[in-house]
């Protein structure tokens, strides 16, 4: 089975600036490259940290409301000194959360639900930007069409993986749900079989309807 990684799927013609670039130019190259966020990378190339939209609103979050009707937020020192920050070093959330090229999709989507970002930074052995993965990234292995779903499980899972006969499992996909039905040698591959298809790129869900061939086989003599 080949999973689609990072690599595959990151942005490589990234947008980033040096630590010492200025609010008014970092809203402006977010504006120009029409992206949400941009990695801060030091001289050798290496993420140090992100600034996102939301590091650059805190600085409209302290001004005055101009209807006087809003009390000033309550920041604690660190939010304070962020919201008052003139450069890139000062407004980064650090340190940054990276990824690499031949992570999944899943320890991506893992690692971006534990820290709470929309995007990775990924980076190469010795720590150089190379890439930037975000959610929408993420998300287009759910665009694979329902042929090739069903051809990979088929051949990959279904054939190579678990060695079963052509034509043992019918497997039909619809807007990439999955249904297996037909007969298996043991029970213990029926789990095997789901668990297996559900990992395939593209699955939203699988129902398993596969039967064990004794259970085929007592069915039978039983009536």
């Amino acid at each position: 089975m080949l999973h689609r990684l990072v690599g595959d799927l990151m942005t490589t013609a990234v947008v980033s600036v040096r630590r010492d670039v200025g609010f008014k130019d970092i809203v402006q190259r977010l504006t120009e490259h029409d992206i949400t966020a941009v990695p801060v990378v030091d001289e050798q190339s290496r993420p140090i940290g992100v600034v996102s939209e939301a590091d650059l609103l805190r600085k409209q979050e302290i001004q005055a409301d101009p209807g006087g009707h809003l009390a000033a937020p309550h920041l604690l020192p660190a939010e304070s000194a962020k919201a008052q920050a003139l450069t890139a070093e000062g407004l980064m959330t650090s340190p940054a959360v990276t990824a690499r090229p031949e992570w999944s999709v899943v320890e991506a989507a893992r690692a971006m639900a534990r820290h709470h970002v929309k995007r990775l930074p990924v980076v190469d052995d010795v720590g150089r930007l190379v890439g930037i993965v975000s959610r929408d990234d993420l998300l287009h292995v759910f665009l694979r069409r329902d042929v090739a779903i069903q051809e990979e499980i088929t051949t990959d899972v279904l054939t190579r993986t678990l060695g079963l006969r052509s034509g043992e499992v019918t497997v039909r996909v619809t807007d990439g749900r999955v249904t297996l039905d037909g007969t298996v040698p043991q029970e213990s591959l029926i789990p095997l079989a789901g668990r297996l298809a559900e990992s395939v790129d593209g699955v939203v869900d699988v129902t398993n309807d596969l039967r064990a061939e004794s259970e085929t086989t007592a069915g039978a003599q039983g009536r």
